[in-house]
């Protein structure tokens, strides 16, 4: 889809073509999808998430510039929703810590405590290094997922950030060394 057929489909979108949108929407939904997924590692709330920024988009089409494309403009909505779901998930767990403080929270078994013991080390494996990539700051963390889980190129990502290029290198240049160090120190601290 050229830049010339996405003007006419925001178009038609705005004309009343709920047809127009719809293929926007098929175009650029795995993408949106999997730039929720980068940030938030899960599937569900990451295709929930991406529902939202189709709704964002639509209500806010009338103020798309049409000098970006409509990939950047989603993925600029995609991020942002995202964080706002991962600031809402540590309100939440904020919320679970104080409870088990204070002795409110309910004793729950999970499916995961019965896996197999390779299944668990996996998945605290990857546990561990979704944690470090959320507590990396919020540039580094957003220019290393959209280059790492998106495959988007350091261009696209200065697009998206509105920065420049020389910055978006550097954010992901001190992202792989902040993650660097936390990895090091959990796996010395787990040989020991």
């Amino acid at each position: 889809m050229d830049h010339l057929t996405e003007r006419s489909l925001i178009e038609k979108t705005l004309t009343g073509d709920p047809s127009a949108f719809r293929q926007i929407v098929e175009k650029y939904k795995l993408m949106v999808i999997n730039t929720c997924n980068g940030f938030l590692h899960d599937r569900q709330d990451a295709e929930d998430t991406a529902q939202e920024v189709f709704t964002e988009a639509f209500l806010s089409l009338s103020g798309f510039r049409n000098e970006a494309k409509i990939s950047t403009w989603l993925y600029r909505i995609a991020v942002n929703k995202s964080l706002n779901v991962l600031r809402s998930r540590k309100r939440k767990q904020w919320l679970v810590k104080l409870e088990d403080v204070l002795g409110m929270s309910k004793q729950t078994t999970s499916l995961e405590d019965h896996h197999p013991g390779s299944i668990m080390e996996a998945k605290e494996q990857a546990d561990i290094l979704h944690k470090a990539i959320n507590s990396l700051p919020e540039n580094q963390r957003i220019a290393f997922t959209l280059h790492k889980f998106d495959d988007m190129p350091y261009t696209e990502i200065a697009e998206v950030m509105n920065l420049t290029l020389s910055s978006v290198e550097s954010l992901i240049h001190r992202a792989k060394i902040n993650l660097q160090k936390k990895l090091l120190h959990y796996y010395n601290s787990d040989n020991k």
